[in-house]
């Protein structure tokens, strides 16, 4: 199975022209110690205890300093089981626009969107980076099922518990996916879909769903190999350096040395996975497609198909990008995302 494992450390993205940071009066105000009550952020000012101590040897400061804000909040899943003390990036504004909920690809974390992220609340949008079920910085340590429903569900009552009003939901690759299912089963929490490279089209898991528990174990231990994410790093990103490459590695599988992380991903893949083709032309939400020019892991027919079997949806194109754009251009993607977000793209 190819992965769009992720992340790197760019150079520094240039300003958004025309994209001022929110005030406390108008656009937006600030947030200062919303939603702390019941908030693990066990961090007296560095990262968060709750990381692996390997986040300390990553050089990205981009990653660095947006791990630095990743926070468990508690969401409640079960009345028998309690509270899953959930991982995400919070909000420093709230924005007169709705907010944008940033998913991520598969077998990732919100650290995926570390360079798009602050060109998000610099344009003054009132931007949450979420770490679905299963994957991320969750505490798991009371196994819940990640399932596709389970993820669902999770998502729902993080959403009804702090956002709590209708949100641009994005979603990269595998990430749309996780977008289109959840807008379709609860369309009330859905006011636009951004899908980026979007991996829609798979008809789940297939035949690793019969595999015996042993193989199981001993593909999802390749599946967090330094070498298998170097390669992922290759096909998703055009010309970077080896220790550039080793960085965005460390970023990209920080989240698979927590010790409850290949017990949840043999149970998502042997749960069947994501396979949202039937409920793609159900969906009534505006939609925009961003798509790469250079993507060698989902051909650019998918998105183009996907434009013809939404029933709104407009498309834009980035030149000279591999599969994450929000890693490679991120000033393009947060522009975009801004300017549908506020209602002025075409």
């Amino acid at each position: 199975m190819i992965m769009a494992v992720k992340l790197g450390s760019p150079p520094l993205p240039p300003p958004l022209m025309g994209m001022t940071v929110a005030k406390k009066r108008g656009s937006g105000r600030v947030l200062l110690g919303a939603y702390k009550i019941g908030a693990d952020t066990g961090s007296a000012g560095g990262f968060p205890s709750f990381l692996p101590k390997e986040v300390e040897k990553i050089k990205d400061p981009f990653a660095r300093s947006l791990a630095q804000r990743i926070e468990r909040l508690p969401v409640k899943v079960d009345c028998s089981e309690g509270c899953i003390m959930s991982s995400c990036v919070k909000p420093l504004i709230q924005s007169d626009f709705n907010p944008v909920v940033l998913l991520h690809c598969f077998d990732s974390s919100c650290l995926e969107w570390r360079c798009t992220y602050p060109l998000l609340e610099e344009a003054g949008l009132e931007a949450w980076a979420i770490d679905v079920l299963g994957w991320g910085f969750s505490d798991l340590e009371r196994l819940p099922p990640c399932n596709v429903a389970s993820k669902r569900y999770h998502l729902y009552q993080l959403w009804k518990s702090y956002i709590k009003r209708p949100m641009i939901l994005v979603g990269p690759s595998l990430g749309a996916a996780v977008a289109i299912d959840f807008a379709d089963n609860h369309p009330e929490a859905v006011e636009k879909l951004v899908l980026i490279n979007p991996s829609v089209y798979a008809e789940g898991t297939g035949n690793l769903t019969r595999l015996p528990r042993m193989l199981s174990y001993a593909g999802v231990s390749l599946l967090k190999s330094i070498p298998l994410r170097l390669y992922a790093n290759i096909l998703a990103f055009n010309g970077i350096s080896l220790a550039t490459s080793l960085d965005w590695t460390n970023v990209g599988r920080l989240h698979c040395l927590l010790p409850w992380w290949e017990d949840a991903t043999i149970n998502f893949m042997s749960s069947g996975g994501y396979n949202v083709i039937a409920q793609i032309k159900q969906l009534k939400q505006k939609a925009l497609i961003i798509c790469s020019e250079r993507d060698q892991i989902v051909n650019y027919k998918q998105a183009v198909r996907l434009r013809l079997e939404l029933q709104d949806a407009s498309m834009r194109l980035i030149p000279d990008c591999g599969h994450l754009p929000h890693v490679d251009k991120p000033s393009s993607v947060a522009r975009f995302i801004a300017e549908f977000a506020r209602g002025d793209c075409n």
